[in-house]
């Protein structure tokens, strides 16, 4: 039966709901949001062989975190406004093809500003799948299902963030990091054919104006929410996105080992995500809280206990599991603050997360450019302290 689309008196478009196409569609949503993340920060564990095929510095190299977020970061409200009465499956479907080709395409990038090229292609994806995507679970999923729906869908957040590094440092140490892209992207073109086959037509429900956008910032608690989440995130990449740099020059660690490594951080955060996930429906502002402490103190002591392989790991493992609880805390104080704009809360955290890995890289590679590894992880772990006494000293005003 054919669905028809009208438009009310106050310009939203409504529309009856979409066929429901149940969890294989959830799962399809999910699974694209995965390979966005890790497409994001598939560098980091690959850091220093790009720079080293194109001849540009760790800091240069760290460019290709900073442009996919700055451009997610601009892509998230203007790409959700722009097509907001196009059928959701279709722009889903559009953003998935951009993202194979952006893969496609560092793979085969004989020159380092191609690999760049192919990064903001990954930021537009950036922005605009996860804003629509993140929202969608109501429209797959029958009313009582659409809490543990939309858990399944957030959930490749933590997973795609702690498992996309070590799994691409992985495949560059046995085959090249060009090869680690090109994985990428076929694993991308799996998705793309499943969100064909499995997610059923989403004609246009709402239309989410930018005038949304900028009312919502008024709001004390959105305001907020941006705050803990620009200095959380910029406390975690402004470190994490050079921990390979780290590893080698301080830890002395080989290719082999550093993977090592960077899969036991990423079981941690598997371990975090869930751990945090017990207590962030009450608690977000505190789990973020104890997230960057223990951020904190992982940053502040790898450059005294990092130079040993045995406390490397053990405060990788603490940075892991509390990274783990970062996403989906963050997403969580953005719903809580904004209930009744879940789409709109949806693209600011889109937005306030993207361009803060930016910025956190930028910043980063700047500071290890002209400094060392150890003063990068410094600066993170004041940063993350910061961001745990403002909680402790905001803890009492409400939601």
């Amino acid at each position: 039966m054919p669905i028809t689309t009208t438009a009310s008196a106050n310009g939203r478009l409504s529309t009856p709901r979409a066929p429901l196409k149940g969890w294989p569609a959830v799962v399809s949503v999910m699974l694209g949001i995965f390979a966005i993340v890790t497409t994001e920060i598939l560098p980091i564990g690959l850091l220093t062989s790009i720079g080293s095929s194109f001849t540009v510095s760790d800091g240069m190299a760290g460019l290709m975190m900073t442009m996919p977020g700055f451009l997610a970061a601009v892509a998230a409200p203007l790409v959700t406004a722009v097509t907001a009465r196009f059928d959701r499956r279709l722009m889903l479907c559009a953003f998935m093809l951009l993202l194979a080709l952006a893969n496609f395409l560092a793979a085969a990038a004989p020159d380092y500003w191609l690999v760049l090229t192919s990064r903001i292609m990954v930021g537009i994806t950036i922005g605009g799948f996860w804003s629509i995507g993140a929202g969608l679970a109501e429209r797959l999923v029958p009313p009582a299902s659409v809490g543990r729906a939309t858990a399944v869908i957030f959930s490749a957040v933590p997973l795609g963030s702690v498992l996309g590094v070590p799994t691409g440092t992985l495949i560059g140490d046995l085959a090249g990091w060009r090869t680690a892209f090109t994985v990428m992207g076929a694993l991308t073109v799996g998705v793309l054919v499943m969100l064909l086959l499995l997610v059923p037509p989403l004609p246009p429900v709402r239309a989410t104006r930018l005038s949304v956008l900028g009312g919502m910032l008024r709001g004390v608690d959105i305001r907020f929410a941006l705050l803990l989440t620009f200095l959380v995130v910029l406390a975690h990449f402004g470190t994490y996105t050079y921990v390979t740099p780290f590893l080698e020059r301080v830890t002395h660690a080989g290719g082999g080992l550093i993977t090592t490594f960077l899969l036991l951080y990423g079981a941690a955060g598997i371990l975090g995500n869930f751990l945090g996930g017990a207590w962030v429906a009450r608690y977000p502002r505190t789990v973020l809280g104890l997230a960057a402490g223990l951020i904190a103190a992982a940053t502040l002591l790898l450059p005294a206990l990092g130079r040993w392989a045995a406390g490397a790991v053990i405060l990788l493992i603490v940075w892991g599991i509390a990274y783990g609880a970062v996403p989906v805390a963050s997403q969580t104080c953005f719903s809580k603050a904004a209930p009744h704009a879940p789409e709109a809360a949806s693209v600011l955290f889109t937005a306030s997360f993207q361009a803060t890995i930016s910025i956190g890289a930028l910043v980063g590679g700047v500071v290890l450019d002209h400094s060392s590894p150890s003063a990068v992880m410094a600066l993170g772990g004041c940063t993350a302290v910061l961001m745990t006494l403002t909680v402790g000293t905001f803890r009492r005003t409400p939601h």
